[in-house]
């Protein structure tokens, strides 16, 4: 991978709780390159989302960062602490350094206001003007398919996927160094999935960004990632290209998620996981997948395994090595 654009160094996450403080990101490390496509899977409740939310700045209670620190460079030279910057200062980055599409559309739009509006009142400081900023508009919305009418809409009056489509041209517009996208297509029916993930693709080899995208769909990132980051319980518990990852996974849990993928031609029975997640409230002893893993040896139900690194990849098993 090239030079990074963001490093995450021993994070830990939580939410607060009355009782105690339930951490949901354990002490990650993970290096951000300038330029590429890096997919976040696992499955639900895993983190994923609590991590980018970290990422991108929005830390509001109960969610807390208990120790740890994210490093951006936003100048391509000097490293800043994300976590020491004041609402102001990160509020200076969004939609430019870096811009977020979450699951929930109506959380990122104003209600009270048309959608045209919105997207000029993120005009501040800009020097396009309104009939530039229309025209750009305008190729948006033919290639995600939306009415010009969307425009002179309010949120309320669109449906959730055409939300979802707005703030996904809010977050490509300004032409961020860093998109991160929370499960992007989750409302979107599937022919426009896949034209909404060919588009996000080829904005992101044009801009020679970097788009990070979250989602438990292992087929999408099949699609559209370069490389993986896999979660299980607020743990990385592998890393690598992505096109090795799905030729040869090395973790247990990565290697059970890519096997319940259908593949044309191949009418075997697929199976998922067995069990669930691990609570985070009781987390097991030694590595969390092994109450579910079918090749558990007695030291993964004692000790938490090392990271080992292969050949650029990067896994933590202890039957791995």
């Amino acid at each position: 991978m090239c030079a990074s654009v963001m490093n995450v160094i021993d994070l830990v996450a939580a939410y607060q709780t009355s009782e105690r403080n339930i951490v949901v990101v354990d002490r990650l490390n993970l290096s951000l390159p300038k330029t590429g496509i890096i997919g976040i899977a696992g499955e639900s409740g895993c983190g994923k989302t609590t991590l980018i939310k970290v990422l991108y700045g929005l830390i509001e209670p109960p969610l807390k960062v208990l120790s740890g620190d994210v490093l951006i460079r936003p100048d391509n030279e000097n490293a800043l602490s994300l976590l020491k910057m004041s609402e102001k200062e990160i509020n200076r980055l969004r939609w430019r350094f870096f811009s977020y599409i979450p699951q929930a559309s109506m959380s990122v739009l104003n209600p009270v206001m048309r959608i045209e509006d919105q997207f000029f009142d993120q005009m501040v400081g800009e020097k396009v003007g309104k009939s530039e900023l229309r025209k750009q508009l305008s190729e948006y919305l033919n290639r995600m398919g939306l009415p010009h009418e969307v425009l002179r809409s309010y949120p309320h009056q669109l449906s959730g996927g055409m939300r979802q489509r707005v703030i996904i041209i809010m977050a490509l517009l300004f032409q961020p160094r860093i998109i991160f996208a929370d499960e992007p297509t989750t409302a979107l029916d599937v022919v426009v999935q896949r034209g909404i993930l060919e588009m996000m693709r080829d904005a992101q080899r044009s801009l020679k960004n970097l788009l990070v995208v979250v989602t438990h769909d292992m087929g999408m990132h099949y699609q559209i990632s370069d490389f993986m980051v896999m979660m299980y319980s607020g743990k990385i518990v592998e890393t690598g290209n992505a096109e090795e990852i799905f030729k040869d996974p090395l973790h247990p849990y990565t290697k059970m998620l890519i096997s319940s993928l259908p593949r044309i031609g191949d009418k075997l029975k697929r199976e998922g996981i067995k069990g669930s997640p691990p609570s985070f409230y009781n987390l097991p002893q030694g590595c969390r997948f092994h109450p579910r893993c079918p090749y558990a040896v007695p030291i993964c139900r004692k000790e938490e395994p090392p990271v080992v690194n292969i050949n650029n990849r990067s896994v933590s098993c202890h039957i791995i090595g």
